[in-house]
């Protein structure tokens, strides 16, 4: 059920209109333009100043020409950061090589899926009517299929993100209705109840006596009280990816344990710790480009960024893209934006987006849940993540049943057997797309060149990982720790 009594969703009217004027913030006209609701780059460069003593010759200023902030890619990390420096008064400059929101991690209809996937090759008719089946063809205006599936801690620091900024007034989130992990084989829900303690096949009935008082533990575990200091394990409740925390400072895995049972109690009856935003994740960097575009950014879709240009000291100075150029003095952008030794691999990530015209076998009636199949329970290091939706997250149509399967590649000669262990979880297949995905780091802090490197998205399924992304790297842009102090608990002016 949706957690908050919200206004209707702003969803539909935010695809079509981002950077939309607010009467209480009036954005100019060519943030409007930038987003598609006006008639854009004729009014950019109108307005813009062509006489700039630093414009290379034969070129012209892309858009206004001059900001403080140019961001490259509009992902979710990307994003973030473009509407908490537009909050800050930054002027901010966003493109995108892309025709849409989101970068890596958009929500796509059918047919951007298909031709993401398929080499930019059109689905035929036939694929809509396999998809659809009894109910009819698919239609587009149905599917919101996120490219990395992820979840979101009802207590974490995303929230405390989109709280601090109101980006929740631009959006409705449901409760991922279960969590499970796998045990020799078997789908077992994670309990979140006295009574499904009791019933849960996870735990022997002695295990389930040490569960409970671990469970009390760790709400009374505090760092500075020695006194309340003992010994516990945990991966479908810290959700590390593999068996590396056992050789990290405990107190990471208690920080871990702790989110966990706090986002579990974070609403009342809550099934589940995990939030999803309804109409798909892509909503997530979609509010904040608007949130962004209404403090005065500006959006430019389907524009290439040819290079980053360097000063004689190797600061970035400006970037161009054809015979545009704009001037700034930081630099923001996914590792895809830059040159080859400013970023390093840090391995790869198989995504399998598997279409059902039934739901998941043994998770009973939830219709979103979450799957974690523990690496020693498969033969494997890292664990494997399966996420499941349906209709009630407006990202499929009544029917039919979403599954996203993904892990880090272990191995190269054939990596999308290594999510094997998740697929064989879910029955019969209408389509699946497959997907293997490089990942990259940044080599250097940014301080030095200006440039600030986003991290890919890894294989785990929350948005921790980027969430702690975001905050470095507002720190090293600003030199100072973002507001995390707000109570998600309370609601603050403005959240809905």
């Amino acid at each position: 059920s949706t957690l908050q009594p919200r206004p209707p969703s702003l969803f539909a009217e935010l695809r079509t209109t981002m950077a939309a004027v607010e009467d209480t913030a009036p954005v100019p006209r060519a943030n409007e333009a930038a987003a598609g609701t006006g008639d854009g780059d004729a009014a950019a460069e109108e307005e813009a100043p062509t006489d700039f003593a630093w414009m290379p010759e034969g070129c012209v200023p892309m858009a206004d020409g001059e900001y403080e902030v140019v961001v490259m890619g509009t992902g979710f990390t990307e994003c973030l950061l473009s509407g908490l420096l537009a909050i800050m008064g930054m002027k901010v400059l966003v493109v995108d090589r892309n025709g849409y929101y989101g970068g890596e991690a958009a929500s796509l209809n059918l047919t951007d899926l298909y031709k993401k996937f398929m080499n930019g090759e059109s689905p035929q008719a036939d694929f809509f009517a396999h998809i659809g089946g009894a109910s009819g063809p698919a239609a587009d205006r149905d599917f919101n299929v996120d490219l990395v599936p992820k979840f979101i801690m009802a207590h974490g620091n995303l929230v405390k993100i989109l709280l601090h900024t109101k980006a929740t007034r631009y959006l409705d989130f449901k409760a991922v209705e279960g969590s499970y992990v796998v045990k020799k084989g078997t789908v077992c829900k994670i309990p979140v109840t006295g009574t499904e303690v009791l019933a849960s096949g996870l735990m022997t009935l002695f295990e389930k006596r040490r569960f409970r008082n671990f469970l009390l533990y760790m709400a009374d575990y505090d760092e500075s009280e020695p006194a309340t200091h003992k010994e516990f394990i945990g991966h479908a409740m810290a959700l590390y990816m593999n068996d590396e925390y056992m050789n990290q400072p405990a107190i990471h895995l208690i920080n871990a344990v702790q989110l966990y049972a706090n986002s579990l109690t974070h609403y009342e009856n809550a099934p589940s710790p995990y939030l999803y935003p309804v109409y798909g994740l892509g909503g997530l960097p979609e509010s904040f480009s608007r949130l962004a575009a209404i403090n005065g950014g500006i959006f430019m879709l389907n524009r290439t960024v040819d290079e980053i240009l360097f000063d004689a000291d190797g600061k970035a100075w400006g970037i161009r893209g054809g015979n545009e150029v704009a001037k700034a003095s930081i630099f923001v952008g996914d590792p895809s934006y830059f040159p080859s030794e400013m970023v390093q691999a840090t391995g790869q990530v198989v995504r399998s987006i598997c279409f059902l015209d039934h739901p998941v076998p043994n998770v009973g009636d939830c219709g979103s849940a979450q799957i974690i199949i523990p690496g020693s329970q498969c033969g494997r290091t890292n664990d494997v993540y399966v996420s499941i939706m349906d209709k009630q997250l407006e990202v499929v149509p009544p029917n039919i049943t979403l599954a996203m399967v993904s892990t880090k590649v272990e191995g190269h000669q054939n990596p999308v057997a290594e999510v094997d262990a998740g697929i064989e979880l879910l029955g019969p297949i209408l389509h699946r797309f497959d997907s293997v995905s490089d990942t990259f780091g940044p080599v250097g802090d940014g301080l030095d060149n200006k440039c600030f490197i986003s991290k890919s998205y890894d294989e785990s399924s929350h948005f921790k990982t980027a969430a702690d992304d975001v905050l470095d790297l507002y720190f090293r842009i600003t030199g100072q720790e973002l507001d995390m102090s707000i109570d998600p608990h309370v609601p603050q002016p403005g959240d809905y």
